[in-house]
Formats: structure tokens, C-alpha cells, sequence
């Protein structure tokens, strides 16, 4: 059996701050994680990538950046829901895929930069997996995510 799967990773949209006319202001994108089909007979895991980019003018300092729980609201196991199906998988900081992505709550990290480059693209991997062998119906699974940056 194979299964389809897709997460829209949804920006928060562009965050704007600012205390006077020269603070700084941020913007951020992403590009959605697409795994692709899942065979639910395969004994490795299905892994993917996705990217988020951002970009501070006037002094951004400190970013940090912070994905949800997306619609189960965990971090534990992100679910990609099909109706009341769904499949586990998981969003990670580092390409071994052992540090998750999420708000630092619950065991999980974010992504920081202490000094981003003034007015230039930042690029950050995200690094994505869903286990192996879930068994589930062939269909296109899917979540919405939270991406949130702080400045």
C-alpha cells in the first residue's frame, strides 16, 4: 500500500516590529515538507526537507524561529490527518533527525541566530521523517503548521 503525503507549513506571515522608524523588520517563507509516497511495507523510514528563509533589516538581533505542534498540537508525534486517519512523523533541527523542532517546550529546540546578516536571505533546513512501517490507508495526508520568528 502507498500513501501520499504532503505538509503545508504555513508562515505566520510577515512579522513586523518595531519601537521606532529604524527597528528592525524581518520577513519570513517557507517551502512546504513533501515526502512523497509511503510504502507502509518499507522498514525504513520516510525522510524529507523543507526550508524556511528570513530576512532582517535595521539591526535584527537575536532571531529565533519556532514551528507548532501543527493540528494534534504535539510535538511528541506530529500527525498528517486524512479525515480521522492519520500518520506520525516528526520535523527535526539536525539532519540525524534527533533534536525536534518546536517552541522549547517539551523536550523540543528552535532554531536561533545571534546576529543575522543585515538585509541578506538566511536559509534553515528543516529536516523531516515519518517512521516506518505505520499501517495506514493509501491516501493524501496532510497538516498545517504555525511558523513563528522572533526578533
Amino acid at each position: 500500500m502507498r500513501t501520499a503525503l504532503i505538509i503545508g507549513m504555513l508562515a505566520a506571515g510577515v512579522l513586523l516590529c518595531g519601537r521606532d522608524a529604524h527597528a528592525a523588520q524581518c520577513t519570513i517563507s517557507t517551502t512546504s515538507v513533501l515526502f512523497g509516497t509511503y510504502d507502509v511495507l518499507t522498514p525504513a523510514p520516510l525522510d524529507s526537507l523543507g526550508t524556511i528563509v528570513f530576512n532582517c533589516n535595521g539591526g535584527g538581533k537575536n532571531v529565533a524561529i519556532m514551528i507548532d505542534g501543527g493540528q494534534a498540537g504535539t510535538f511528541g508525534v506530529r500527525k498528517l490527518f486524512m479525515g480521522a486517519e492519520w500518520l506520525g512523523y516528526n520535523l527535526f533541527r539536525d539532519a540525524s533527525r534527533t533534536t525536534v523542532w518546536g517552541d522549547g517546550s517539551a523536550g523540543t529546540s528552535y532554531y536561533t541566530n545571534p546576529n543575522p546578516p543585515n538585509g541578506r536571505d538566511v536559509t534553515v533546513t528543516i529536516y523531516a521523517r515519518v517512521p516506518a512501517e505505520q499501517d495506514v490507508r493509501a491516501g493524501d495526508y496532510n497538516d498545517s503548521l504555525v511558523v513563528t520568528i522572533n526578533f
